[in-house]
């Protein structure tokens, strides 16, 4: 299933994937996800203060609906960090 379907524009996508090309940027998100469970991106609460803090490291402002598209689309994905295929899964989505 793709991103765009739960609203989330290709654009913002580009511009994310643009700024996680600066290595300071890039660290910091991965500080940032670095001890991520299941449990976690399964968690509505958990996954949106995730959003709100990793946009604030890449100096994006999401409206509310943004926001609450990415936070769906994370519990939708059903991301187990720790399994190789889902983050292999998710590579290829944002290739």
């Amino acid at each position: 299933m793709s991103y765009q379907q739960y609203g989330i524009s290709p654009q913002l996508v580009e511009r994310i994937k643009l700024k996680m090309k600066n290595p300071a940027v890039k660290e910091r998100i991965k500080g940032l996800t670095q001890h991520l469970t299941k449990s976690d991106l399964q968690n509505s609460l958990k996954v949106q203060q995730l959003v709100r803090t990793a946009s604030g490291i890449l100096n994006e402002r999401l409206t509310a609906t943004q926001e609450q598209q990415i936070v769906q689309f994370v519990l939708a994905q059903r991301i187990d960090p720790k399994n190789t295929f889902h983050l292999i899964k998710l590579w290829g989505m944002f290739r």
